[in-house]
């Protein structure tokens, strides 16, 4: 079975003689998708899916909120590395807010990300930190 948590956003693989069980008690606190339920079931390209268009409609603020995560700030803290406020870094992030160049440069600075990733998302080589290192 594939499922997947909407927040926080987790996919899931799950097999065994009873996946829906840990479906059903997931559902008690998540939103939860179940994208197949068996593993004889057709596989579908993500982008085909309700999930995948949902995450494209805010690319760029979900690629900001995950440059934040994985550097492990909070909204608060990375407008304080910014001097901005944490309501603007949330603006960013659902997409209220269009990211500009200027912007993409302090973000990806702070974050230690090229801000071309930010805009774009990975290439088909990881992005390259600022240390020069791959993330």
């Amino acid at each position: 079975m594939l499922a997947v948590v909407k927040k926080p956003r987790t996919e899931l693989s799950i097999q065994g003689d009873r996946p829906g069980e840990i479906v059903d008690w997931l559902r008690k606190k998540y939103e939860v998708t179940v994208l197949a339920k068996d593993e004889d079931e057709a596989s579908i390209p993500v982008e085909e899916t309700e999930f995948w268009r949902e995450m494209e409609k805010n690319r760029i603020g979900n690629l900001l909120a995950g440059a934040r995560l994985k550097a492990g700030l909070t909204q608060e803290q990375l407008a304080d590395k910014l001097e901005i406020r944490q309501n603007m870094v949330s603006d960013y992030e659902r997409g209220r807010r269009a990211l500009s160049p200027e912007m993409a440069k302090r973000f990806g600075s702070v974050l230690q990300v090229n801000e071309t990733s930010l805009k774009y998302g990975p290439t088909s080589q990881a992005p390259y930190r600022r240390s020069g290192k791959r993330s």
